[in-house]
C-alpha cells in the first residue's frame, strides 16, 4: 500500500511540479500565435507576434520513431483523443503520418525522447495551449538533423524532404513551406542552386548532391 501510494505520491509530483518551468506567464497571448517545437532541449515555446511568449518542456520521439522535422499547421483540435494521450489533442497537418501535440498518462517521460514521434505535454500545459492556438496556427519542428540516406526526387516525402527544403531556405533558394512534399516549387530550387554551382541540372538530389548542401 505505501509503494502504491509513493507512485501515486511521484506522478502527482513529476506532473505539478518536475516538468514545469519556472516563472512563465499564464496570460494568453494577445497578437498572433505560432509554435516552435526544438526536438534537441526537448522544448516547445509560443511565440505571440514574432516574439516569445511561453515555454513548455515536452517529451519528443525516440530515435527510431522521430518527431518530424518541418513547417506544418494545426489542422485539428479535439478532446480526450484516445487512451495515452491525455486531455487533448492538437493534429498538425505531416503528410506521412498521424502527429499531434497532446497531453500524457505518463507525465515522467516529459523531458525525454519517449514518444513514437508525437510532441507530449504534461496534461495542465496542452489544456492550456489547447485555448491559445486556432486552426492553421504554424507549428514549426526543429531537428535532431538526419542524415539524407536516400537520393531525393520529385513527388517523394519525408522528413528528410523537409529538411532538404529548410536547408535550401537557409541558402534563399526557397521560399515556400517545408512541408516535406518535394513538389514542383523544391524541385525548381534544386536546379536553380545546381546551375548556379556549376552542377548538372537534374532536379534530383543524390547523396553527393546531399554532401555539398550540408545535410
Amino acid at each position: 500500500m505505501s509503494l502504491i501510494f509513493g507512485m501515486l505520491g511521484f506522478e502527482y509530483m513529476d506532473e505539478q511540479e518536475l516538468a514545469a518551468i519556472e516563472n512563465q506567464p499564464v496570460t494568453a497571448p494577445i497578437g498572433a500565435v505560432s509554435i516552435v517545437v526544438k526536438v534537441s532541449q526537448r522544448v516547445l515555446e509560443v511565440y505571440s507576434d514574432g516574439n516569445l511568449h511561453k515555454t513548455y518542456r515536452i517529451a519528443v520521439g525516440k530515435s527510431g520513431t522521430p518527431t518530424p522535422i518541418g513547417e506544418w499547421n494545426v489542422v485539428w483540435k479535439d478532446y480526450n483523443w484516445g487512451t495515452g494521450f491525455g486531455t487533448r489533442w492538437i493534429g498538425i497537418n505531416v503528410p506521412w503520418g498521424i502527429y499531434g501535440i497532446h497531453g500524457t498518462n505518463k507525465p515522467w517521460s516529459i523531458g525525454q525522447f519517449a514518444s513514437h514521434g508525437c510532441i507530449r505535454m504534461r496534461n495542465k500545459d496542452v489544456e492550456e495551449l489547447f485555448e491559445w492556438v486556432p486552426i492553421n496556427t504554424p507549428v514549426r519542428i526543429e531537428g535532431r538533423k538526419i542524415k539524407v540516406e536516400r537520393t531525393l526526387k520529385f513527388q517523394m516525402s519525408g522528413s528528410d524532404v523537409a529538411l532538404l527544403q529548410m536547408k535550401l531556405k537557409e541558402f534563399g533558394y526557397f521560399n515556400g513551406r517545408a512541408d516535406g512534399i518535394f513538389g514542383s516549387i523544391t524541385k525548381q530550387a534544386i536546379e536553380t542552386y545546381q546551375a548556379e554551382h556549376n552542377l548538372e541540372v537534374t532536379g534530383i538530389v543524390t547523396k553527393q548532391m546531399a554532401e555539398i548542401l550540408g545535410i
